[in-house]
């Protein structure tokens, strides 16, 4: 390449996918699908002949002393395309080629290392080899002149700086579907532009003189600046005769060999263009290679583009596959405005994928399962629906009615709610409701003198109903009745890939998309046995303000680290999506229907049910992944008290699984791919963290005291963990009630102390003129990461404002909080809506509408309506026992036939 000049250069590294293009035009060869990229391979390979022809040509008319150069030049091209040989090795079935493919595939950072190694050696090598050859000192290779230096690291720098840049954005333009705009066309460009620019350079530096007088100049040139880089690129374009001679023909030939050249990658990458990119793809699904080629970042990039080709029309049936999700809300004691919204997203679902539609792409099923539902009567001893069930139906029929009103005509008749009943079961009761577009929401009503209640024994029962009876339950039938085996496993199989169920709360608001997002990932990644959305709190008040800073930092910088780093430790219950697959596999579902026995069973398996059951998961190979884009919002604590009590389950609980975790970490590495030893030793970095939590903040309360009260280091340590002992000797004695109390009194002193303690340390830095001191950098680097981040998620940047209220409170969330958790381990009580109401605005009930009609008459709007109220209670009858009615022979079969459709396979 010194040979050549700098526009020959730049062209002929577009001719290093002529192998790629050759292979292209095999595959589609053998697919017999793809007949225009057929042809396009084709052309691909005949433009970059024609090329090569014309440079010969060019360069040969030229001087007859350039063949050994020339030959270098095309042999090298050619080897060069062989670094993307594996992007065809489908080509090879079954070959040597293939098993290859397979083995770098299985090692592939081994393999980038040593082929790092090699590449290394062997540059090393060819470089001695030319300066041997060329005859010149090895002085003028090693040590450069002084004033070349800042030059060669300029542009070195510049060369590692803009092709990381190149790769990075090109990945995320890929990813953020701009595939053509964002990836393949600026991709194209880079060689066109490059060839136009270098002939204006030329063209601006010679000015009024003639081609030849301006290169005599360039010859006598001494200067060694940034500016004769630009005069190097015009020395290399005067050292052929044809731009110093205006020789037409010639350059018509040079034109021809560039443009050859370059439409031949063009075509040969057309491809890249109709790939179909799926959301949130991953980079190892979109390209071969992992890393990526400097010295030729444009064709590099374009090359190792993967190639989907089809060999059999099976290989791309998984990706039609109808998914069948089933929404699972658990309620205890939610509020009016609570059900509203879960009922609203559920209702939403049915709108978006109505029971009959054309996708074909995921059907629903939607539950809920209201613990605690029942209380007896005084007097009669009978078992009535209490007031959060009532609230329950109240709401379901306002939200039927809206989602009804479609039809916009003004002649109109008012959609009714189909009479409810309440279905005697073993559990308690049922209510089924036929939703406005088809779709089936249930309402498991549990009474707890029947089954256990809480919310883990809810998400055992419903595991239980819908695969082990409703899945299990037809195979082991079909094969009753004499089906293949082999046949009814892998249907059985198939069907629990695509069957998941979707973890609620009863307060949880969400939108379709947003479980669409979460389904996207089940769909693309089969190993993975659940993914979490971006959990939003709501409500109002300071408290609110401080969860909704720790939420987004949370995901901001935990979540999405132990995503890319290993995997989520923790899929929260108010908004996750479960594979069938994995629930179902070794030591899961039946692990977590073990009943606490001892103390810390207590903490892993009741207080902390979603991230006990990551961990099982995580334990059986299975990845737990984090969606940023699927938002979900959920009501938060607003009162202090409310708070305390949900953080100490909250704490403990995940303190026990994540030393689960590390106490089977050894096996679990062995089983789970996702999670590495590194990730082990950041898990335990992070629990040791967590763990000197409170030590930390006397630390830094203690140097607050030193600085503003001037006083001695020893004094200051003692009056920061004076009242930490204090409230901990406090918590044993007193009531939970109490203690917290006497923690929001502590908190509210503690926040102004914080607040002394942040003027104390810029107060200290302008002092010392320099923030070099450990506070300094402490203060500096917090703000500085959560600014960055924060601007990252420019949604999200709003809620830095909550950021200094989060910083005032830190001593009561990691001083004060975990001794209250701790001093508290033997409440295993829920802590939140332990007696909430069922509170709902005025009017109490909702009127049940008989007749409805409106109508438009003039500019006026006549309604006409006539309502009932009524009381949705549990009547008892001539039945056996006195909590359900029972259903008709007729509408036992009705009710059954809808059981059975509502379980069909999925197709």
């Amino acid at each position: 390449m010194p040979d050549f000049d700098v526009l020959t250069n730049v062209a002929i590294l577009n001719t290093v996918g002529i192998l790629s293009a050759m292979l292209q035009m095999v595959g589609n060869i053998i697919t017999k699908e793809r007949t225009r990229f057929t042809v396009t391979s084709l052309l691909a390979v005949v433009f970059m002949i024609c090329g090569y022809v014309l440079f010969i040509i060019g360069y040969l008319l030229q001087t007859n002393q350039m063949g050994l150069s020339i030959g270098l030049a095309i042999v090298g091209t050619l080897c060069i395309s062989f670094n993307w040989w594996e992007n065809y090795s489908m080509l090879f079935k079954g070959g040597f080629l293939q098993r290859i493919a397979e083995d770098i595939r299985r090692s592939r950072n081994m393999i980038c290392i040593i082929s790092s190694v090699v590449r290394i050696a062997v540059t090393a090598a060819v470089l001695g080899a030319y300066v041997k050859l060329s005859a010149q000192d090895w002085s003028s290779v090693l040590s450069p002149l002084e004033q070349s230096k800042p030059i060669i690291l300029s542009l070195f720098a510049i060369q590692v700086i803009s092709t990381a840049l190149c790769h990075g954005l090109a990945v995320a333009a890929c990813k953020m579907h701009e595939v053509r705009r964002g990836f393949v066309a600026p991709l194209w460009l880079i060689s066109p532009i490059v060839l136009i620019t270098f002939p204006i350079i030329f063209v601006v530096h010679r000015g009024a003189n003639s081609s030849s007088s301006y290169c005599y100049q360039l010859e006598n040139s001494q200067n060694v600046t940034f500016f004769q880089l630009l005069e190097d690129v015009d020395w290399t374009i005067c050292a052929r005769d044809i731009f110093q001679k205006q020789n037409q023909m010639s350059m018509v030939i040079v034109g021809g060999s560039l443009f050859c050249w370059w439409i031949g990658l063009v075509l040969c990458t057309i491809y890249t263009c109709f790939i179909k990119v799926y959301r949130i793809e991953r980079s190892r699904d979109l390209f071969v290679r992992q890393g990526y080629e400097a010295a030729f970042i444009d064709q590099g990039m374009l090359l190792n583009t993967r190639f989907k080709i089809q060999l059999s029309k099976k290989a791309s049936s998984d990706r039609k596959e109808t998914v069948m999700i089933k929404l699972c809300a658990t309620m205890w004691h939610e509020t009016y405005d609570e059900m509203m919204k879960i009922i609203i997203s559920m209702f939403r679902m049915d709108k978006f994928r109505p029971r009959r539609n054309h996708f074909n792409d995921v059907s629903f099923d939607f539950h809920i399962f209201f613990d605690d539902s029942f209380y007896t009567m005084e007097g009669s001893g009978e078992r009535h629906v209490n007031e959060y069930v009532e609230t329950l139906a109240e709401v379901i029929n306002e939200v039927y009615m809206i989602f009804s009103e479609d039809n916009q005509s003004i002649f109109k008749e008012m959609a009714q709610l189909p009479e409810q009943k309440v279905i005697q079961t073993p559990y308690g009761g049922r209510i089924r409701y036929t939703l406005p577009h088809g779709n089936i929401l249930t309402a498991h009503l549990k009474d707890k003198q029947l089954i256990r209640h809480r919310k883990r024994w809810s998400q055992v029962m419903y595991l239980y109903y819908f695969l082990g009876w409703k899945l299990n339950r037809k195979y082991c039938q079909r094969y009753q009745n004499g089906e293949n085996k082999s046949t009814l496993e892998k249907s059985w199989a198939k069907e629990k890939q695509n069957t998941c169920i979707l973890a609620l709360d009863g307060d949880t608001d969400f939108q379709p998309s947003a479980v669409m997002l979460l389904v996207d990932r089940m769909r693309l990644y089969p190993e993975v046995g659940a993914v979490c959305g971006r959990i939003h709190p709501t409500g109002v008040g300071p408290m609110v303000w401080y969860q909704k800073f720790e939420y987004a930092v949370g995901h901001w910088l935990q979540k999405s680290a132990e995503h890319v780093f290993g995997c989520v430790l923790c899929s929260p219950g108010c908004f996750s999506l479960f594979r069938a697959e994995a629930l179902m596999d070794d030591n899961v579902m039946k692990m977590y229907t073990t009943k606490p026995t001892e103390a810390i069973h207590y903490l892993q398996y009741d207080q902390g049910e979603d991230r006990w059951l990551c961990t099982l998961l995580l334990q059986q190979g299975w990845r737990v992944e984090y969606n940023a884009a699927s938002d979900a919002y959920t009501n938060a604590p607003q009162e202090f008290k409310e708070f305390y009590n949900q953080r100490r389950r909250w704490g403990p609980s995940t303190l026990a699984n994540t030393l689960d975790l590390l106490n089977t970490a050894s096996v679990t590495v062995q089983k789970n791919k996702s999670i590495s030893k590194p990730y082990i030793l950041y898990q335990i970095i992070n629990t040791a963290a967590s763990i000197l939590g409170p030590a930390t903040v006397c630390l830094m309360m203690a140097g607050c005291f030193t600085f503003v009260f001037n006083i001695n280091v020893n004094v200051g340590l003692l009056l920061a963990i004076l009242p930490a002992a204090i409230y901990l000797i406090l918590c044993y004695k007193l009531k939970a009630d109490t203690q917290i109390t006497i923690a929001a009194l502590m908190s509210l002193g503690y926040a102004f102390l914080m607040t002394a303690a942040i003027l104390s340390i810029i107060g200290n830095l302008v002092i010392n003129s320099t923030f070099m001191t450990p506070s300094g950098l402490f203060l500096i680097g917090i703000t500085v990461i959560y600014f960055t981040t924060a601007v990252l998620h420019p949604q999200e940047f709003p809620l830095i404002i909550y950021g200094l209220l989060y910083f005032i409170c830190i001593p009561s969330g990691y001083v004060l909080l975990p001794i209250y958790s701790m001093v508290n381990l033997n409440n295993v009580s829920w802590g939140t809506r332990e007696t909430a109401s069922a509170a709902k605005p005025t009017p109490a009930s909702t009127p049940v509408v008989k007749y409805k009609r409106s109508c438009r008459c003039c500019c006026w709007n006549i309604r006409f309506q006539v309502d009932e109220d009524v009381k949705v209670v549990v009547i008892p009858g001539d039945v056996p026992t006195p909590m359900m009615t029972q259903l008709d022979e007729k509408e036992q079969r009705l009710f059954d036939n809808r059981e059975k459709d509502s379980s069909e396979m999925c197709k």
